[in-house]
């Protein structure tokens, strides 16, 4: 080393490259870890300048000590305290120094843990510098020869960092997105215990932490930099993207709804896990670092192509909740595709859109947000799934309560069929007996009455209408509007016919609504119609009475007139309690019932039938 290159750091303001003053030295040749520095300083050093890959060292020599060595000199009058920056990745620095004119062997080391070489020139002293660097292993290995003044090496460092703001507050800002996706993954296992928001969580933070570090580090050095960047980054990606692939799993169900699947993300599962232990082997028990990147990137590829091949399945299979999983997946691939094609091409990272891991981490909360919409999806599917078994297990509990109520009605029609059949077989039978045998008495006495004995055949006669019309109101087999109709209308005109001078006229229409008329119904308003056409006879002195029964625009309404005195609504004192009755009984049935002076009296009752 001439002493034309020789760096006076008296005149050094701030800081300054010594790169055309610097020679290097590989120690690629040697069987042990480093060669000793007496040894060293015999061998052939070359100027740094000249050293074409000192911006992409190769892989084969990341594991191989290397030296660097310049001179200084402080031709001052105060002592110079400045420092060496080599660069921001190495795993050690070594300093050895020699006063000149001492022999070599004057030569003496100091270990560095801040990526900074501390140095001390007294006045007037010449000193001459060799710095050994361990390369971090990583590609991203480069070697750099600067001095920074003391007092400005916060400076230095500030506006190393401030070179990445934009990248930092991104980086940041997306690391808080992450951090609430953690939040809200760990409150849902919490709630729930279902694992799928475990892996979630697990995947989450690992993500968390690849991009807080990666932002959050500074861009100089230090020893957590050095061991993030050479191995817990790729470790972080590795074994998040293992949650994930548990987490997918269990998310959509594959062990049960897609078995292939399911083996297919299982198998991948296992392949990282041993694959990433063969990797941290081969890191930190061996010096192969090209092994380690191949490794490196084999890990990477399967994790690409098994995304590719999920993605495939995922649209194959076209089902919605897995696209929503698979267009996450896709996001990330194709960010980070883009994010590697920018570490290639050797793109400055400064700017925030030509910063590769920007687009990563884009990448990673698309996934996030697409898993939250797939998310969604699952618990309105989810939701929907249990309305209707809940909708279902409802209508079970009706159907079963409708055949209860069902099997209840027909055990009670089933009852009123057989008082009714018993009634008419007995009791209509004896009543027919009684009434026949007063016939016969009433013959045999000839022309002398016996008012007691007309009053028996009279009242068998009046019981045995009365019993005819309770047998017909109980029975099933009646229950229709054309038996009502009918049985009114046959009643009507059998009652007067013993009242000659009132003539009775029905009009009903051609075709009757099929409905179902239940004998409760059909036995109030028969005993209503009853009682009108008595209150009739004995009050209105009519001589025509017409019954219609009329198809309303939604119901049927039924009319009772007559052409007689009418009703007196000042003083219904002659109807009694029958009128009371009437309107009551159809109520309770949800007839509505009018009365009022027409030309006589008209009694109109209507019931709604039609929506």
């Amino acid at each position: 080393m001439p002493d034309s290159l020789r760096v006076n750091v008296d005149s050094i303001i701030n800081s300054a490259s010594i790169t055309t003053k610097t020679f290097i030295f590989f120690d690629s040749l040697t069987e042990y870890p480093f060669t000793p520095i007496e040894k060293v300083s015999a061998e052939t050093f070359v100027p740094l300048k000249s050293y074409e890959a000192r911006k992409a060292i190769p892989n084969r020599l990341v594991t191989k000590p290397v030296y660097l060595a310049f001179k200084l000199e402080n031709t001052g009058n105060e002592t110079v305290s400045l420092y060496f920056f080599p660069g921001s990745l190495y795993s050690n620095l070594q300093l050895y120094k020699k006063r000149e004119p001492a022999s070599l062997q004057a030569i003496e080391y100091q270990n560095t843990k801040s990526g900074f070489v501390h140095l001390t020139l007294l006045p007037k002293e010449r000193i001459t510098y060799v710095v050994r660097l361990q390369f971090c292993k990583t590609i991203f290995n480069d070697i750099n020869a600067r001095l920074i003044t003391e007092d400005f090496l916060p400076y230095f460092k500030m506006e190393q960092d401030n070179d990445f703001n934009d990248r930092k507050t991104v980086g940041l800002i997306l690391s808080g997105i992450l951090v609430m996706m953690i939040l809200f993954t760990m409150v849902n296992y919490f709630l729930t215990g279902r694992m799928e928001f475990l892996y979630n969580f697990l995947y989450t933070i690992c993500m968390f932490l690849l991009i807080f570090f990666t932002a959050y580090l500074p861009e100089s050095a230090g020893r957590f930099k050095v061991f993030f960047i050479a191995y817990f980054d790729l470790f972080l990606l590795i074994v998040g993207t293992i949650f994930y692939l548990a987490f997918t799993r269990k998310f959509l169900n594959t062990k049960e709804d897609h078995p292939k699947l399911n083996r297919f993300l299982f198998t991948e599962q296992w392949v990282l896990i041993v694959f990433m232990v063969a990797y941290t082997i081969l890191h930190y028990f061996t010096d192969l670092f090209v092994w380690q990147m191949r490794l490196e990137n084999i890990l990477k590829f399967i994790v690409l192509i098994a995304g590719i091949i999920y993605i495939i399945i995922a649209f194959v299979e076209k089902n919605k909740l897995m696209n929503y999983l698979a267009i996450g997946t896709a996001a990330q691939i194709l960010f980070s595709i883009f994010s590697f094609i920018l570490i290639l091409a050797g793109i400055s990272s400064q700017n925030i859109f030509t910063s590769s891991i920007f687009y990563f981490e884009v990448g990673v909360i698309l996934s996030v947000i697409f898993f939250l919409l797939g998310l969604t999806y699952k618990n309105r599917q989810e939701l929907i799934v249990k309305i209707k078994e809940q909708e279902a297990m409802k209508l079970e509990v009706e159907k079963k309560s409708f055949e209860t109520r069902l099997a209840i009605i027909n055990a009670q029609q089933e009852e009123r069929n057989r008082i009714s059949a018993d009634m008419h077989d007995d009791l209509g039978s004896g009543m027919t007996t009684i009434r026949l045998y007063s016939e016969l008495a009433k013959n045999k006495i000839g022309d002398n009455v016996i008012p007691e004995i007309d009053k028996i055949s009279t009242s068998a006669s009046e019981l045995i209408d009365k019993m005819n019309a309770i047998i017909w109101s109980m029975s099933s087999s009646n229950d229709s509007l054309g038996n009502m109709i009918a049985y009114i209308r046959s009643y009507a005109l059998e009652y007067f016919e013993n009242f000659p001078a009132i003539t009775c006229k029905i009009y009903i229409p051609e075709r009757l609504p099929e409905l179902e008329v239940n004998g409760e119904i059909r036995r109030n308003v028969f005993l209503v119609i009853k009682e009108a056409l008595h209150n009739i006879v004995k009050h209105a002195q009519a001589t025509t009475v017409t019954i219609n029964l009329n198809k309303e625009p939604k119901g049927l309404s039924l009319t009772i007139q007559d052409n007689g005195k009418g009703i007196d609504m000042e003083n219904v004192r002659s109807f009694g309690n029958g009128l009371k009755n009437m309107k009551k009984r159809m109520e309770a049935l949800d007839i509505s019932f009018s009365i009022e002076n027409n030309n006589g009296t008209l009694i109109k009752m209507y019931r709604q039938t039609l929506d």
